[in-house]
């Protein structure tokens, strides 16, 4: 079953359009968002969750319309906003107790459930501080588990990494990706950071204007791209030479070479000739593509993204 589903989706500020005419389908797992600060993609949780209205189009989660059925999609989905949001004089098991509350759990239910959340999120032993003294990596924590305490269906987490320094990072994409393979909870998650994503996520979803200009699984995003990288020890110019003269359209990229091969004969070739010359082989790789071409658009320019 398609876990969100959205046609000709519309939002609109008065003049600002936020999402153009987007239409989608996304699976379970672990799904990217990306596009570059104001592409559209807060705005598009929010309207997952039933909190704003499309101006126009259809949306549904677990094939349940947004418009009409928002309370009960929000009952099996776990929200980790943005913005700091949290409040500074309580404790995380406090919060978190009484998220779990208002998701419907009982005081007994909750009480468990968020002791387990806080730990799984890095937290059991700072549990009772209040969030006030945390730092940013600790606060980010603490949404993340108010987001998961009632065991979701779906989690969306909108920039899970921001202001986290490399460490926090690395600990935050760790944990979604741990939720999506051992816990099967499927997770939206949206970063203007490629990298980010191609680390933790199945597929990705990129947006630009608040138009769709892809949406690709990651396998297929990083797959081969026929070019094979050549760099060897000594004099590049009579094995470009001898390359060509077998038929192999040869492209020099700084100190390396770079080969067409459509068909895999190019290794092959490659090594009879290094041999034959005498020179040595340093590296010969495929080049897989780039995240980065996900954002070339028809007219060969790049959107600023990170």
């Amino acid at each position: 079953m398609t876990l969100i589903s959205t046609q000709g989706l519309v939002k609109s500020y008065g003049s600002v359009v936020a999402l153009d005419d987007l239409t989608l389908d996304i699976e379970h797992g672990v799904v990217g968002l990306v596009g570059a600060n104001g592409a559209g993609k807060s705005t598009l949780l929010k309207i997952l969750l039933g909190l704003i209205t499309p101006t126009s189009g259809q949306v549904r989660v677990f094939d349940l319309d947004v418009t009409t059925r928002g309370s009960d999609i929000r009952a099996r989905v776990g929200y980790m906003p943005e913005h700091d949001c949290l409040p500074p004089d309580v404790s995380a098991t406090e919060f978190v107790v009484h998220m779990a509350r208002i998701a419907g759990l009982p005081a007994t239910a909750a009480r468990e459930r968020a002791a387990d959340t806080l730990r799984h999120v890095g937290l059991h032993e700072e549990r009772y501080r209040n969030i006030g003294e945390y730092s940013t990596g600790m606060r980010q924590r603490v949404k993340l588990a108010q987001a998961l305490v009632h065991d979701p269906t779906l989690v969306l987490l909108d920039e899970p990494t921001n202001g986290l320094d490399p460490a926090g990072r690395d600990e935050m994409l760790a944990l979604i990706r741990r939720i999506g393979t051992e816990f099967g909870i499927s997770v939206l998650v949206t970063s203007h950071l490629l990298g980010e994503l191609e680390r933790v996520c199945d597929s990705l979803v990129v947006i630009d204007g608040g138009a769709l200009l892809r949406h690709t699984t990651i396998a297929d995003a990083t797959m081969a791209s026929g070019v094979l990288a050549v760099e060897v020890d000594g004099d590049t110019a009579p094995l470009v030479r001898a390359l060509e003269q077998a038929g192999i359209t040869v492209r020099a990229a700084a100190h390396v070479l770079e080969l067409e091969s459509s068909d895999g004969r190019a290794n092959d070739i490659v090594r009879d000739i290094v041999a034959a010359q005498g020179l040595g082989l340093v590296r010969m790789e495929a080049r897989r593509h780039r995240m980065l071409e996900l954002f070339v658009e028809p007219t060969g320019e790049v959107p600023d993204v990170d």
